[in-house]
């Protein structure tokens, strides 16, 4: 039987860096994971440019149980640490809006830079190898891979979420917890597009392919100020990839078109300044002329300023200002970027991320029910929960 001190499940982000960590701290580790490469998502995110962290990252971007359960591992690998590592690796990167990082040429390079730093520390790394069976027997994890069982002091779970399953997601993580008596809260698709009914999508349709930026999108007190795009299947774009991981089954959702602007002023402004110009015209200032066409198709529209009433007016600009949905639900795991919900946190300490029930088990990154925003809080997430682990192992 082959023997390590440590074995980690899944070469992703935080698989990665936790090996790598470990490793460097001189334990004998094996990393498996049952892609051909190691780190496909990685390799996907940002555009291929992988959006690697988040300037602003703290526990107040994050959903879960118990947000403030993030505050000690970001505080201990913060997101100016993770910088270090990509400026000492000479990996050019730049920031976008919102404080995210992206890499200048491509999401490969944080890839090498991981795969180098576990080359350096001595990790093994066996890709396309799946894991069959878990046993934990007196202090030492029994895992039996496709050719031979490891015998293994510490445990660690990085498998990730359900998203994407045609990169090879599973629900492995969660099951794993389960076995071994641990709480899992429940999981859904999270920074996912949203889908409607017929009805509402039919007129929608017509505008696939227009983006609006920005819109502010809400859901409650919630509220998200970024881009929004039309598609043949409802509505994407960041705003709703944002709100999409507060909503649920139901809800409603209200998108306001022009934020910052008072559109019921500027409409009367351009009455009083030019009535025979069409309402057409004067929106076609702040909007695409598509989505200009569905408003006033919508409200039955027609003529010039001058012939609309203030009480119109305000008509046409609460619409704008206030267009109210009710999504009938999601694109699903299927094309959502991560998955919301997962090892519940009570069950973890976050000093360490090791299993409280369970000595030797830890789980860290997306199997954890810490599911941060779109914007690189994410990786964060699963750099720094890695690197509390790596000391730990």
């Amino acid at each position: 039987m082959h023997k390590v001190d440590v074995l980690i499940i899944g070469a992703g982000a935080a698989g990665m860096l936790a090996a790598a960590e470990a490793g460097k701290r001189g334990r004998r580790v094996l990393l498996v994971d049952h892609a051909k490469k190691a780190g496909d998502k990685i390799r996907i995110s940002g555009g291929g440019r992988c959006n690697f962290t988040n300037v602003n990252t703290s526990f107040k971007q994050f959903l879960s149980e118990n947000p403030r359960f993030a505050i000690s591992p970001l505080k201990r690998f913060s997101a100016q640490d993770f910088i270090g590592r990509v400026r000492e690796r000479k990996i050019a990167f730049h920031e976008k809006t919102l404080g995210q990082l992206f890499c200048d040429e491509s999401a490969q390079q944080i890839i090498d830079m991981l795969l180098d730093d576990l080359r350096d520390a001595g990790v093994e790394l066996r890709l396309k190898t799946s894991v069959h069976g878990v046993q934990k027997t007196g202090d030492r994890f029994v895992v039996e891979l496709d050719d031979e069982q490891v015998e293994a002091e510490k445990l660690v779970v990085a498998t990730g979420g359900k998203s994407i399953p045609k990169m090879g997601a599973t629900s492995f993580g969660y099951d794993l917890a389960s076995q071994f008596g641990l709480r899992v809260v429940e999981t859904r698709p999270a920074l996912v597009p949203l889908t409607f009914d017929q009805s509402t999508l039919a007129p929608i349709k017509e505008l696939a392919g227009v983006a609006l930026d920005p819109v502010q999108v809400s859901r409650g007190k919630v509220q998200f100020n970024e881009a929004l795009l039309f598609t043949h299947r409802g509505l994407s774009g960041p705003a709703i990839l944002q709100i999409s991981s507060f909503w649920r089954e139901g809800d409603q959702i209200k998108v306001n078109m022009l934020p910052g602007y008072d559109i019921f002023d500027q409409l009367r402004a351009a009455r009083q300044d030019n009535g025979k110009r069409a309402v057409q015209t004067v929106l076609g200032q702040f909007l695409p002329k598509r989505v200009v066409e569905f408003v006033i198709n919508e409200q039955n529209i027609s003529g010039n300023l001058a012939d609309m009433s203030d009480k119109k007016l305000r008509t046409l600009s609460d619409r704008l200002a206030q267009w109210v949905l009710k999504p009938t639900g999601s694109e699903g795991y299927r094309t959502a970027e991560v998955t919301l919900g997962g090892v519940a946190t009570d069950e973890l300490d976050n000093r360490t991320m090791e299993a409280k029930k369970v000595p030797g088990l830890y789980f860290i990154g997306e199997v954890v029910d810490m599911t941060g925003w779109l914007g690189g809080y994410n990786f964060q997430w699963a750099w720094s929960s890695a690197w509390v682990a790596g000391q730990a192992v």
